[in-house]
């Protein structure tokens, strides 16, 4: 639960749809996502999560151009 969290001292940060953003209001900070067909949601929810996942990598001093144990998968001959 979000209490339980924050109170360890973490910072929270949820993900939540424009029209759920009351649900959110213990969290630190939001990503709001538009309010879409459920068949749409995935696509629509896809880009923020990525640039999330990128900033959170380049925060944490990752190489995002060249993730650790990432193997070469296709071969040219």
């Amino acid at each position: 639960n979000i209490k339980e969290v924050k109170a360890r001292g973490a910072i929270v940060v949820a993900i939540c749809k424009e029209n759920l953003q009351e649900a959110c209001q213990e969290c630190d900070e939001q990503i709001l996502l538009p309010n879409v067909n459920p068949l749409l949601a995935p696509i629509v929810s896809v880009i923020p999560l990525q640039i999330f996942a990128y900033y959170m990598a380049i925060f944490r001093g990752c190489d995002v151009d060249k993730p650790r144990n990432l193997a070469k998968s296709v071969t040219v001959e």
